[in-house]
């Protein structure tokens, strides 16, 4: 009883490593014919128009109506930023004071 399981183990391994091997032929993919130069040239001039074409229909975020926030960005000055910079270190600072956060600067 021993050796049977282990047998059948090894028996099992030897026939999955089978079913999944690369038969003759399928090891490779089938060579595919390589573009020319006229071809490539062709196709490069067919994506430079497409790209012209949909570059001049595409809307900019300001020229487009629907845009809600269009020109409602807010940039806070040099000493706003370091007003809001001061007020997050003190909160910080108090919280870790009593305790509710391990370390200060997060």
């Amino acid at each position: 009883m021993k050796r049977i399981i282990p047998a059948s183990l090894v028996l099992a391994f030897l026939c999955s490593m089978s079913a999944f091997a690369a038969g003759p032929g399928e090891d490779q993919a089938l060579p595919s014919k390589k573009a020319t130069a006229e071809e490539k040239a062709a196709a490069k001039q067919e994506r430079k128009a497409t790209g012209k074409a949909v570059a001049k229909t595409s809307k900019a975020a300001g020229e487009d109506a629907t845009n809600k926030s269009m020109g409602t960005a807010k940039v806070a000055s040099k000493e706003e930023r370091k007003e809001a910079a001061k007020a997050r270190k003190d909160s910080a600072k108090s919280a870790l004071k009593k305790g509710e956060i391990s370390s200060g600067e997060k």
